[in-house]
């Protein structure tokens, strides 16, 4: 009979494995290396097909970097990306040769939280799909040509948008357009980078449930990065909340906004209005700043600012782990014992 894990496995897309991500940090005349800006930190997870993953946590603490690093606009510095392909086994895109590397970037897309700096001013909308999808090999002209036309129709843009340029539209109009040009390209993962942060709440809902729709239409995966954490509930399947270069804590979003089990994670929804007349709830103040990526704290990386910090957070690192009983919710946070955790 075959366990859950394995049916687990056939469903996932992508698995990252121990994924860094260092900045070097120069100084002196001579331009030398004197530490690594941490950014993504031994990140180990999975990605499922046809999902929303949702990432959230403050400014600085790696969320883009993860999603750039996806898409090796950033390369890492170490781990695996073990991406599915059409055999049904696992590569290793940061391995794979030049030319097989090539055929698979078209697979994972990205939607920028910037639309407009996204497209070059100088160039039309034609001309913007165009180029990727040549590329990529993708038909004649003309069979490229009536593509862009189909995307920007899914987006509800008319086709002859094709021959304007990035600053004849709004910002909403745009984000549509960006979202028809990752479209273009048949991917079947696509990193969403703040994508409404930058639009009106009533042009975030039309560009949201968007997203919804196509995604079923297309059976699209998402990553989905955010810190407004209403929309990311709205948006995701499971949510991952990231510290300092690393996941604290991972869960279905339903399970994730009922019980949260890091303080960090407390803190973080704490701040999420209630949208209810005169409902009130109490925040968690965290103290102190977010310490510098740089050189993080010895142990959990929380400590500093952690109102239950034990003796064990400013020695050891807590693993991220499974709960018992629901092993899909795991959190790395020296509070939950032994009796609690899965193996």
């Amino acid at each position: 009979m075959t366990d859950d894990k394995t049916m687990l496995d056939r469903h996932v897309l992508l698995q990252l494995k121990h994924l860094k991500k260092y900045f070097p940090v120069s100084s002196g005349w001579l331009r030398k290396v004197t530490g690594h800006v941490k950014a993504v930190d031994d990140i180990t997870l999975d990605i499922r097909k046809g999902e929303t993953l949702g990432v959230v946590g403050e400014s600085g603490c790696g969320k883009s970097t993860l999603g750039k690093s996806l898409l090796r606009l950033h390369k890492p510095t170490s781990g695996e990306l073990l991406l599915r392909c059409d055999d049904g086994e696992f590569h290793d895109l940061l391995s794979l040769p030049k030319k097989e590397s090539f055929k698979t970037r078209r697979r994972i897309q990205m939607i920028f939280q910037d639309p407009y700096a996204s497209f070059d001013p100088m160039k039309n909308i034609h001309n913007a799909f165009d180029e990727p999808m040549r590329i990529h090999g993708l038909g004649s002209k003309s069979e490229r040509t009536e593509k862009i036309a189909q995307a920007l129709k899914t987006v509800n843009l008319q086709p002859d948008y094709m021959y304007r340029y990035p600053h004849e539209f709004s910002g909403g109009q745009r984000q549509r357009i960006c979202i028809a040009k990752a479209l273009a390209l048949d991917p079947e993962l696509i990193v969403c980078d703040e994508p409404v942060s930058a639009l009106d709440v009533s042009i975030q809902a039309q560009i949201l449930n968007l997203m919804r729709r196509l995604q079923n239409e297309f059976n699209l995966t998402f990553v989905f990065i955010a810190h407004d954490l209403s929309v990311v509930q709205y948006m995701s399947d499971r949510i991952a909340v990231m510290y300092l270069g690393k996941v604290v804590e991972i869960a279905d979003s339903v399970c994730l906004y009922d019980r949260q089990l890091h303080p960090y994670t407390q803190a973080l929804l704490s701040a999420v209005p209630i949208p209810k007349v005169g409902a009130r709830k109490d925040r968690i103040l965290l103290k102190g700043d977010v310490p510098s990526p740089v050189n993080p704290p010895s142990g959990c990386r929380f400590h500093p600012r952690c109102r239950f910090c034990m003796d064990i957070c400013t020695k050891e690192e807590p693993p991220l782990r499974g709960m018992k009983g629901n092993e899909g919710h795991k959190v790395a946070c020296f509070l939950h014992t032994e009796q609690q955790i899965s193996e």
